[in-house]
């Protein structure tokens, strides 16, 4: 009986394997593919790619260093995080192929100018993942190490399997926008617990006054400068006219006010215009998530937590205002209470009504209408 087996063929159907023994079936690789453990690699050591195809690239992006990664290749190259490194990684990724295919995860800030820079290019396609959807599809592949050659390597193995969705690149304007409105949001959480800390030095006998009086003075800074930020970014929404439309949709909303405007705008502006309602839910992790199995396994559906913590933190207020000033979400509010919805499931389906209801505000350009978003039901 030999314990030779043939190696898996590559779905480029163009590329030319090199003459070389077959892999044993003894070896890790080709025994895990033998039962089904491992998935079969997309590219093989020795194989020629023609420069006509579509080149797979991850670039594992961390503050100081970009590490690239080509798929089917062992060998990766790495660029320093500034102006100068992306000019040198596009450089290199100019000689790849004809075609490139670039796989990024979301690493906020320290990705935003390196994505800019690559959507720029015409020959280039650019993804950019979810860390958390990557690292389920690194675990799918059995990868227990997080490095970032490794994950420079999965994210080249993620754009070759995975479906292709092109980033879409937001305006200049609804990107200071939401870095405003997410300063905003960091400030206030700041001035709350310098607030929190005088109100717990000030019930000491024992501590020193002025420590309560400088808390004091600190958390009024901060108040200041949230208060000219926020003007800063109002402006903002009224030089651009998109903005401005949808701002004033937005507070005829009851229990949007012109903070909660900011907040929520802000985070919208950026999601690209192909997106639909449902996608909208998703992309604010207010979808549910069920979890059955069989007749046993009943869990209770929760919402799945898995898009924008900013948006959903700025949509709360708003619903919970909306339960009590509007006619027409207190009453959905209520039946939901009545078919045995608990408060804070209730509140968040109201949250999710009114995300579609700005959905379809910003799309029709019109005002909110509460009567046709939570319509009555006899």
């Amino acid at each position: 009986m030999s314990l030779k087996r043939e190696r898996p063929p590559s779905f480029l159907s163009h590329a030319v394997e090199n003459l070389r023994p077959m892999e044993p079936a003894f070896t890790r690789l080709a025994r895990e593919v033998a039962q089904d453990r491992e998935p079969k690699p997309t590219l093989h050591r020795g194989m020629i790619m023609n420069k006509s195809e579509v080149v797979c690239v991850g670039i594992d992006v961390s503050a100081r260093e970009l590490v690239a990664a080509v798929g089917g290749q062992e060998a990766e190259q790495r660029f320093p995080n500034t102006g100068s490194g992306h000019e040198a990684l596009l450089n290199w990724l100019r000689r790849q192929g004809s075609r490139t295919r670039v796989c990024v995860e979301a690493s906020g800030n320290y990705s935003l100018d390196l994505a800019l820079a690559l959507s720029r290019q015409s020959s280039m396609e650019l993804q950019v993942v979810n860390p958390r959807l990557a690292r389920r599809f690194a675990e799918s592949l059995g990868k227990r190490s997080k490095t970032d050659p490794v994950d420079a390597h999965m994210l080249a193995e993620f754009a070759a399997r995975m479906p292709f969705t092109a980033w879409q690149v937001p305006s200049t304007a609804a990107l200071q926008l939401r870095s405003l409105v997410r300063t905003i949001a960091a400030l206030t959480r700041m001035a709350t617990q310098e607030k929190n800390r005088k109100h717990a030095a000030a019930a000491s006998l024992v501590l020193a006054p002025m420590i309560a009086r400088e808390l004091q003075r600190h958390a009024r800074y901060l108040e200041q400068r949230i208060a000219k930020l926020r003007q800063k970014a109002q402006r903002m929404v009224i030089g651009d006219p998109q903005l401005q439309r949808r701002w004033q949709h937005l507070l005829s909303v009851p229990g949007i006010g012109e903070v909660s405007a900011l907040q929520i705008l802000g985070e919208l502006a950026v999601l690209p215009a192909t997106l639909d309602a449902r996608q909208w839910v998703a992309q604010c992790g207010l979808d549910p998530k069920h979890y059955e199995s069989g007749s046993s396994v009943q869990a209770t559906p929760r919402i799945s937590k898995a898009g924008n913590r900013y948006l959903r933190a700025a949509l709360y207020m708003p619903a919970l205002v909306a339960v009590r000033c509007d006619a027409a979400a207190a009453a959905f509010y209520g039946r939901l209470q009545q078919r045995g919805k608990a408060k804070l499931a209730a509140l968040t389906a109201v949250m999710r009504k009114l995300l579609h209801g700005i959905y379809g505000m910003f799309r029709r350009d019109q005002d909110y209408n509460g009567l046709e978003l939570f319509p009555a039901r006899t």
